[in-house]
């Protein structure tokens, strides 16, 4: 696919137009792309839906691509010598030739992961989520084909909302099951646990179910995935993933993927996606997108309290708690710490204000990098590409250009691509019933305060599935498959000596500084595991992945 004279189509496209779903059932996805283009042009890709991803050449020499709405289905692209090449993954288009990009690396380090359009190699980019690319005469154009629009429904009663939505639910996995044997991730989590229950209502069979623990005080919980599955009756499955596992996997779930990739949880989703193939499955459902359309992360309610600040008199804010709230006195007390630090993030507008405490900023880009990646990149790209996407939604609330920034940052940069690689790398398909188009749809109609009510986080979801998940699911905090890497790699020698071999292996490449990485593994980690595990982990994952994919690449004098 990473050619020019070769036209293709993935995943399962729905088009609006009739006309076009049977000319795809008839003639292929790639037949009814070049009917869609020839009649909408770039407006092509609005009128379909689903899971998919094009690239075709067109009649008149150009050449036309487009990605789903949150890139579930990827896309990258290059252009040689005038000629625009494209392929599923990054990799598939780098060569010998082919430069890593340190901007992309300070973009990993601050996001953990790549986000698009930029890849880890210089020349080659993604598109992003819900866009398209035109290359005509030797002119590239990128641009979104569709941003999200919310048109709040407030005249309709909470039991309509309630039973339309328990349908779409029903809907969206029946969409996804595909006659093969029905299975899900189970964590125990509000999402994971309607998706579950959902398999046998849609299905009218016994749902296989994965779940995956963590033999660590304060990181498993497979207590309440035993409970999901008892109170839907699932065909269930768990299993206790070990330091030695990690060992064993890092180097090829690292390597798997187009480029370094650091949300730690891909881990634990491939030994359940490995389960679940041993198993006999061939696809498992993923619940990731409920709490990005519904209101779910705790962030929501964070941000919530913060914009209190903006209903404090000027005077106030200025004559007195922004003055005394800021001095050497005030940092001294716990409680008017605490209350300078709120003041000090109120302050601050949005998306800034989400990475105030970012770990590599906090940390000091100058303490942690070396002087030769410090002189190749801009510590400001990040945030400026945060604020772009920020201000792509308009006329909608401030909450629900929160959820859109997370249909950005959080689901098709991170959380998706986690999924998609630990499944892949498994050799597993995988669906999200979640993202369904028609849920979307749902979620841009839905009232603002049913997302998040006062400070109720997914009140709706929780109120409208009340009598179908146990009341101890819809109340528990989320959780997820988090990896207790830190802990793990204060106690177990051959985690540790991974983590340490990988960072010094970093440091000589001249990517970050030999005294950071010492500090950070014989001080910071065994102080505080938990914070600074996750920075020995994106390192890690970092090096594993230049181990294997460029091994010759150095920064170092």
């Amino acid at each position: 696919m990473a050619a020019t004279d070769i036209s293709f189509a993935s995943g399962s496209p729905k088009f609006a137009d009739t006309r076009l779903t049977e000319l795809a059932r008839t003639a292929g996805a790639v037949a009814a792309w070049r009917e869609a283009i020839a009649k909408n042009g770039p407006d092509a890709a609005l009128g379909t839906s689903g899971e998919f991803a094009v690239g075709l050449r067109l009649p008149d020499g150009g050449i036309f691509l487009a990605v789903d709405r949150f890139a579930i289905c990827t896309l990258c692209y290059r252009v040689d010598n005038g000629q625009l090449r494209f392929a599923a993954r990054a990799d598939e288009l780098a060569d010998t030739s082919t430069q890593i990009d340190p901007q992309a690396i300070f973009d990993y380090l601050y996001f953990h992961v790549i986000p698009s359009p930029r890849t880890i190699y210089k020349g080659i980019y993604r598109l992003p989520p819900a866009h398209y690319a035109l290359f005509e005469n030797g002119q590239l154009k990128v641009a979104p084909y569709w941003v999200p629009s919310f048109a709040e429904q407030r005249s309709r009663s909470f039991d309509a909302l309630k039973d339309e939505f328990r349908q779409l639910l029903q809907d969206s996995v029946t969409t996804q099951l595909d006659g093969s044997k029905p299975a899900c991730f189970l964590s125990g989590g509000t999402d994971s646990s309607t998706v579950a229950g959902m398999i046998a209502l849609a299905s009218g069979r016994v749902a296989a179910t994965y779940s995956i623990g963590f033999d660590t005080q304060g990181y498993d919980e497979m207590e309440y995935a035993r409970l999901a599955s008892r109170h839907f009756k699932t065909e269930h499955h768990e299993y206790y993933v070990t330091p030695d596992d990690l060992v064993r996997s890092i180097p090829a779930v690292a390597a798997h993927y187009d480029q370094p990739f650091g949300n730690s949880s891909a881990l634990p989703a491939y030994y359940c996606a490995r389960m679940a193939r041993e198993d006999g499955v061939t696809k498992l459902l993923a619940g990731d997108g409920g709490d990005e359309l519904f209101g779910g992360n705790s962030r929501y309610a964070k941000q919530r309290v913060f914009g209190w600040y903006n209903h404090v008199p000027g005077f106030l804010q200025k004559g007195l708690m922004e003055p005394l709230l800021g001095t050497r006195a005030a940092a001294a007390f716990a409680l008017t710490r605490k209350a300078g630090s709120y003041v000090e993030q109120a302050r601050a507008p949005m998306p800034d204000r989400l990475q105030m405490y970012n770990l590599i900023m906090r940390l000091g880009a100058d303490d942690v990098l070396t002087p030769q990646l410090m002189a190749q990149i801009d510590t400001v790209a990040p945030l400026q590409l945060e604020r772009a996407v920020w201000q792509m939604p308009q006329n909608c609330s401030h909450l629900n250009r929160e959820l859109a920034y997370d249909w950005r940052f959080t689901l098709a940069e991170s959380d998706l691509p986690k999924v998609l690689g630990a499944t892949g790398c498994a050799g597993v398909g995988v669906g999200f019933p979640m993202l369904d188009e028609r849920l979307l749809a749902f979620s841009l109609r839905l009232p603002t305060a049913y997302k998040l009510k006062g400070l109720q986080l997914r009140w709706f979801f929780k109120e409208a599935l009340r009598g179908f998940l146990p009341d101890e699911i819809i109340t528990k905090k989320k959780q997820g498959f988090g990896l207790p890497f830190g802990v793990w790699a204060n106690t177990d020698p051959a985690l540790k000596a991974l983590a340490t071999d990988s960072l010094h292996s970093l440091a000589r490449r001249g990517v970050v500084r030999a005294d950071f990485v010492q500090t950070l593994l014989t001080q910071r980690l065994p102080e505080h595991p938990g914070y600074f595990g996750e920075m020995v982990w994106i390192l890690m994952m970092l090096e594993q992945w230049l181990a294997t994919k460029a091994p010759q690449f150095s920064l170092a004098d």
